[in-house]
This record gives structure tokens, C-alpha cells and sequence, in this order.
């Protein structure tokens, strides 16, 4: 299969991460986010074109690697310029540190630079070699849904009590 075939699945994952992180921050309309979408997906297709080996699946991942840590990963900035987002508008908007790896079967990020690796998309090698185990698959969601609401649900609970 051509390597543009074979990226789609992690492509799309990717762009659709950084959309849904737009759409969480409201004030984009969806034509809009749709737009984004496609620009992203047919910039990181161009940019992965000749870096994509699947046989070494973690060869090049710092060339794919799309991240944004005080500065705007150019990838992003340019489907946003797009739809007409400055990169100052984008930075209100995403996360100020952002990174998200594009590998050949696994699609990860990490949001903050200490933050846990979670997986957004993983599918098993052909040759059936084992993917790397993480430590953290669930961790990051657990993270995310605890750090909200632990301390105000357990006072919840004793207070009810009549």
C-alpha cells in the first residue's frame, strides 16, 4: 500500500485530536473546525510523505512529532491560518505545552511537559510484534476525570448522611 494509504488512520486521529481541542474551546464554527480538519490532515500527509517507515515504526518520530510549547507547531499554525486563527488567537485556545507523536499503528500525546503519555490510537504491528507497554494507559483519563471532582464527592457523601 502507497505510505499515504497506510498514514490515514493515524492522520486523521491526529487532526481530529487538535480539532476536538478547538471545539472544547468554543468560538469556531463547525464549517470552520471541518476546514481546519482537512487542512491539518493534507499538511501533515505532505510533511510525513517520505518519513513514515513501518517496519521501524520509531524511526522519524521527532520529525512527526507535532508540538507546541511557547511556540506554535507550524503544521497547526498553518490550518489555522486557514480559517483565519492568528497564533496568538491559537495559543488562547489549545494547550500552551502540547506534544503529539504520529507513529506508524500508535498516535499519543502528552499535555504539559510532566504530564502522563496517553494513547489515542493503537493497532497491533504487522509481524505481530508486541507494542511497548505504557505504564499510564489508563492513568491520564483517571487523572483527568479524578483531579476534577475527588475532594467535593467524598464531603458530598458525609454530609447527606440525616
Amino acid at each position: 500500500a502507497p505510505a499515504g494509504a497506510a498514514m490515514r488512520t493515524e492522520i486523521s486521529t491526529a487532526a481530529e485530536f487538535v480539532t476536538r481541542l478547538l471545539r472544547a474551546a468554543g468560538g469556531i464554527g463547525e464549517e470552520q473546525l471541518r476546514c481546519f480538519r482537512e487542512c491539518l490532515q493534507e499538511a501533515l500527509r505532505e510533511h510525513y510523505k517520505h518519513h513514515w517507515f513501518p517496519l521501524v515504526p520509531s524511526r522519524g518520530s521527532g520529525y512527526r512529532c507535532i508540538r507546541i510549547n511557547h511556540k506554535m507547531d507550524p503544521l497547526i499554525g498553518k490550518a489555522a491560518g486557514m480559517i483565519g486563527l492568528s497564533h496568538e488567537r491559537l495559543f488562547q485556545l489549545l494547550p500552551s505545552e502540547l506534544t503529539l507523536w504520529v507513529d506508524p499503528f500508535e498516535v499519543s500525546y502528552r499535555i504539559g511537559e510532566d504530564g502522563s503519555i496517553c494513547v489515542l490510537y493503537e493497532s497491533p504491528q504487522p509481524g505481530g510484534k508486541p507494542t511497548k507497554p505504557l505504564e499510564s494507559r489508563t492513568s491520564c483519563k483517571e487523572e483527568w476525570r479524578t483531579g476534577r471532582s475527588s475532594p467535593s464527592k467524598n464531603y458530598n457523601m458525609m454530609t447527606v448522611s440525616s
